[in-house]
């Protein structure tokens, strides 16, 4: 849900797709450091990047991985677990005030999609959507362009999506309108029996489907999960459409997958385990990425294998996934970004005295 500040700015932008052709060329801007992605870690990085008087211009994308400026949480409504909020706040209002602290320490925020990096040499060199020709430099690059939640495209799944529907049982298990209630977690790995036996504490009785007669999580969880007595594990079976009063999901209709037998599922909630996309379309082919597409930080930092980009949030992070994770990270990053330079100027001044 956006808040009206957000709904009001994405109003009066230019739209993106009317840029069919390549735009008039443009002298290319330079920048100390630059920040790519404007989620929590983005945004804290920018916050600890001007205060260190770095001038950082961020690209907050205009529907870059298909979300709009803020990333995911402004597809979210109410947000109960960030520091600071303790009456939650909503995912586009916390993204709203993260923008103006950005933008209040100094940050320049450009509403413009990235759509090329060459990581290569430096400066690095980045394209904007629209543009043939380069269109910015940077002596630092922070990635910190998220990931997103693999969906289903069920029918009514965009009916019911964040009012019923989710892609985290950590952040939105504890929402009231789970609470006690029947919930479906739709997968077979680890992550989906954590988040089945996550959701345990609130739900009064949880279904996974699998769609095939085996888990594919570890023995452990998988006999913590077929043991658990508030869990009921549906084997050969997928959902086929979310059903609600429209309003709120009330139902997940199923099939069995091996007698094709329709079949429901009273429930109050929806949460799909099947897996992120990380978006490292930017930098495939040119930075480390990890067997299932995430950025390869140094353990305890954000640096990758290239020198001057650095990771953080979602972009890097498969396991934890959370705003206050994000936002850890991004501060992380923007001190390992601000070293990095530090040491760029004392290398340029001895090559000067020499």
């Amino acid at each position: 849900m956006f808040s009206s500040l957000r709904t009001l700015r994405l109003a009066t932008l230019p739209s993106t797709r009317a840029f069919t052709t390549s735009r008039f060329a443009m002298a290319p801007k330079h920048h100390k450091v630059t920040v790519i992605g404007s989620g929590p870690a983005g945004h804290t990085a920018a916050v600890y990047l001007a205060r260190a008087q770095l001038k950082p211009t961020m690209f907050e994308g205009m529907m870059a991985n298909g979300f709009a400026p803020g990333g995911q949480l402004t597809t979210t409504t109410d947000v109960e677990n960030y520091p600071g909020f303790p009456d939650g706040v909503l995912g586009g209002e916390l993204m709203d005030k993260m923008r103006a602290q950005s933008e209040r320490c100094g940050t320049v925020i450009e509403t413009e999609t990235i759509t090329r990096l060459d990581c290569s040499e430096r400066p690095f060199k980045l394209w904007r959507e629209g543009y043939d020709e380069v269109t910015d430099t940077a002596d630092a690059v922070i990635l910190a362009t998220g990931a997103s939640a693999k969906r289903m495209n069920l029918p009514g799944e965009e009916t019911y999506w964040q009012r019923g529907i989710s892609a985290c049982a950590v952040c939105d298990g504890a929402v009231p309108i789970f609470r006690n209630k029947p919930l479906v977690v739709i997968g077979g790995g680890d992550s989906a029996a954590e988040e089945a036996i996550y959701l345990t504490k609130y739900g009064s009785h949880v279904h996974v489907l699998v769609r095939r007669d085996v888990l594919r999580a570890s023995k452990v969880m998988a006999t913590r999960l077929l043991s658990h007595p508030k869990v009921t594990v549906h084997f050969n079976t997928v959902p086929t459409e979310a059903v609600g009063n429209g309003d709120l999901l009330t139902e997940v209709r199923t099939r069995s997958t091996k007698t094709k037998e329709e079949g429901s599922i009273t429930a109050s909630g929806l949460f799909y385990a099947i897996g992120h996309e990380p978006a490292t379309s930017l930098v495939k082919g040119q930075v480390d990425l990890d067997e299932q597409g995430y950025i390869k930080t140094i353990p305890g930092s954000t640096l990758t294998n290239v020198p001057g980009l650095f990771a953080a949030g979602d972009v890097q992070d498969k396991r934890y996934r959370q705003a206050v994770t994000s936002a850890g990270s991004g501060c992380m990053a923007a001190l390992d970004a601000e070293r990095y330079l530090s040491e760029l100027e004392v290398t340029a001044e001895g090559k000067a005295k020499l």
